[in-house]
């Protein structure tokens, strides 16, 4: 069976997620690619390390899928996202969405890339010239100190 949404350790391949959504009815493929940047908040990262709990971030990210489906009927959608340490300008995530028009596939791109940042349970660690902070959920809103939240705390819902 052919996966979709999935978390991996490898660099991701954009053409598979490209690939995967290509089709004769879409008139459009967007990607959006997430890169490792250098600087965030005027602080130099050295590299990112993300951590996921990765059946249910799987699991979430197929939710989007079908959350952009119930949207945008005529969307395909892929995501990858990346886990484990990744240097500056690495790919942390791949979404590409196919509709027959180009708004749709915009829209339904941006979509996935906020609901990922609300719902998917990845955790980066920003690793700095002066020390390291795990930044908490990735809409930065829950910093997790020194150490990742607990199962117990991730499936609260």
């Amino acid at each position: 069976m052919e996966k979709y949404f999935w978390i991996t350790d490898c660099p991701i391949q954009v053409n598979d997620c490209i690939e995967k959504v290509v089709r004769p009815e879409a008139g459009a493929v967007n990607t959006f690619i997430g890169t490792v940047r250098e600087f965030t908040k005027g602080k130099r990262t050295l590299y990112l390390e993300y951590q996921a709990y990765i059946a249910m971030a799987e699991k979430k990210l197929k939710q989007i899928g079908d959350e952009i489906q119930a949207s945008w009927p005529d969307a395909k959608t892929a995501i990858a996202h990346r886990v484990g340490r990744l240097e500056i300008s690495d790919i942390a995530v791949v979404i590409a969405v196919s509709t027959p028009h180009r708004a749709d596939a915009f829209a339904a791109s941006r979509y996935a890339i906020d609901r990922i940042k609300q719902i998917v349970p990845i955790w980066k660690k920003e690793h700095w010239e002066d020390g390291t902070k795990w930044i908490g959920d990735q809409l930065e809103t829950t910093s997790y100190q020194d150490q990742l939240p607990t199962e117990e705390e991730m499936y609260h819902d």
